[in-house]
C-alpha cells in the first residue's frame, strides 16, 4: 500500500526567476518535480527564489530534503572570485542569493540535499570550491555540451561513461562501478570545495558527482547529512533508468530517515 499523502517527507524544489509574458515568474522544469514523488516517494515544494526575503530557519523547519535543479542559468562567477569570461552568459541573481545560504543553511542542520547540473555547481560554490566557465574551451577537457540540433529527446540520450571512485558512496547506491550519462553542461568543477568528495569522473578526469565529507570532522562531530550531487541530468526519464531510480531511492530513503528523526525530537537546530 502506498503511503498516505500526509506522511510523505516534504522536499523543496529551487526555481529560477525570469521575465514569462512581461512578468517576473518563478519557474522549474516539470521533469525536476514529477520523479520526486513515485521515485523517491517524497512530496515536492517548490521554493521561490526569493533571496534575503527568504527566512531560512522557516524553510529548514518545514521540509525534510532539498533539490538544487539545473538551470539554463549559470552562477555569476564573482561568487568563486573570477571575472566574466563570456558577457552573454545567463544569469540569475535571485537564484544566487536564494541557493548559497541555502545550501550552507541545511548542510549545517543536516538536511538530506540532491544537487543536480546547476545544483551540483552551487554547492560547490557555497562551500568554497571555484567552476570551469567554459569546459569546452579548457584545455585538456571534451566539449560537455548539448547538440543543439538534436530534439530533447537526443541531446538528453548517452553521451560518455562516468567512472565511480572504487569503493564509494555512490558506487555502492548505484551498484556498478561504471554508467553511461547524459551530458548538457557548458561549465564544470575547477576547484572541488575542501568538504567535498569527488564519487566519479567523466573520461576526460571532469568530476561528475561528489558527496559531503567534512575534511574538519573529529571523531566526536556528529554524523554529516546525506548530500549527494551529480552533473549530469538523472531526472531526465527517470523511471527507465535503474542509476537514476537508484539515487531518487537513495534520496528518499534519507528524506524519510531525516523525518522520522525531527519527528522523533532526535535533531537539535544547528547555531
Amino acid at each position: 500500500m502506498s503511503p498516505s499523502p500526509v506522511a510523505l517527507p516534504r522536499v523543496a524544489v529551487t526555481t529560477d526567476l525570469k521575465m514569462v509574458g512581461g512578468h517576473p515568474t518563478y519557474t522549474v522544469t516539470q521533469k525536476y518535480v514529477d520523479p520526486l514523488l513515485p521515485l523517491a516517494g517524497v512530496l515536492p515544494l517548490l521554493l521561490p527564489s526569493m533571496g534575503a526575503e527568504l527566512p531560512l530557519d522557516a524553510v529548514l523547519d518545514s521540509v525534510d530534503g532539498l533539490v538544487f535543479t539545473g538551470s539554463p542559468s549559470n552562477i555569476e562567477p564573482h561568487h568563486y572570485g573570477q571575472a566574466l569570461r563570456n558577457p552573454e552568459s545567463l544569469a540569475d541573481p535571485a537564484r544566487d542569493a536564494t541557493t548559497l545560504p541555502l545550501i550552507r543553511a541545511a548542510i549545517a542542520r543536516g538536511v538530506p540535499v540532491f544537487g543536480i547540473c546547476r545544483g551540483f555547481q552551487e554547492i560547490n560554490v557555497a562551500l568554497g570550491g571555484s567552476l570551469l566557465q567554459e569546459v569546452h574551451n579548457t584545455p585538456g577537457f571534451d566539449d560537455h555540451r548539448e547538440d543543439e540540433a538534436l530534439d530533447a529527446a537526443g541531446q538528453y540520450g548517452p553521451a560518455h561513461r562516468v567512472q565511480a571512485v572504487p569503493g564509494s558512496v555512490l558506487a555502492a547506491i548505484v551498484g556498478s562501478d561504471a554508467w553511461e550519462v547524459n551530458s548538457l553542461h557548458g561549465q564544470g568543477i575547477q576547484t572541488l570545495a575542501p568538504d567535498l568528495l569527488a564519487q566519479a569522473h567523466a573520461p576526460d578526469g571532469l568530476i561528475e558527482a561528489y558527496i559531503y565529507q567534512p575534511s574538519h570532522r573529529s571523531a566526536r562531530s556528529p554524523e554529516p547529512g546525506f548530500l549527494l550531487a551529480v552533473q549530469w541530468h538523472p531526472e531526465w526519464q527517470a523511471a527507465h533508468n535503474p542509476v537514476s531510480r537508484a539515487i531518487y531511492a537513495a534520496f528518499g530513503n534519507a528524506c524519510r530517515q531525516f523525518a522520522a528523526r525531527k519527528r522523533d525530537g532526535l535533531l537539535t537546530r544547528a547555531a
